[in-house]
């Protein structure tokens, strides 16, 4: 079960924070579930803290964050300790325009090295952030492949009504698509 723990992260759609335990607290305590050693705990809590502009508010209790700086330390606590698959539903749902743009940013940088699942219905973020790109429609899967794949397949125009699953990084497997009767590697 340890092993679970330390390689998966998930950030769900909704924010899970403790209100009443402070931004490095929440982290500290992540680290110790995901099993990262004592000796490097605090590093990595200021490493993580640092990179998503939160290093000021580590000692704010949680209820008092803002809405898109709790999306900010439910991505974090996904990726603290150096989780090898990574689930975000819906990452940056309420934030504002620049922060969703440097949340972006800091998910590039911490996709090396992990696969990072991530749930959107911005084609902006499915066509930023997304290796492979997987597109529902009620509830069926649509089509799957890279940005430019599906550009020049489908158009430029954006995909209403339509959800997106982002895949960041390393997948080494394939997926099964039964409906459609292929076999894509994403």
């Amino acid at each position: 079960m340890l092993q679970v723990r330390k390689s998966l992260g998930l950030c769900p759609q909704d924010d899970i924070l403790f209100s009443d335990l402070t931004v490095s607290e929440h982290l500290y305590f992540y680290c110790v579930i995901k099993g990262v050693p004592p000796e490097i705990r605090l590093k990595e809590v200021n490493t993580m803290l640092t990179s998503f502009g939160l290093l000021e508010k580590r000692d704010a209790l949680s209820k008092s964050l803002s809405g898109g700086m709790k999306r900010k330390l439910s991505i974090i606590i996904a990726l603290i300790g150096g989780s090898k698959v990574v689930i975000l539903d819906e990452p940056t749902s309420g934030m504002d325009p620049v922060s969703r743009r440097f949340t972006w940013d800091v998910l590039q940088q911490h996709k090396q090295n992990r696969t990072i699942l991530l749930t959107t219905h911005h084609m902006d973020e499915a066509d930023f952030l997304g290796d492979r790109i997987a597109i529902m429609a009620k509830g069926y899967l649509k089509c799957c492949g890279s940005s430019i794949f599906l550009k020049k397949t489908y158009g430029l125009s954006p995909f209403d009504h339509f959800f997106f699953f982002v895949f960041l990084g390393p997948y080494p497997w394939h997926m099964e698509v039964p409906r459609l009767g292929v076999k894509l590697e994403l």
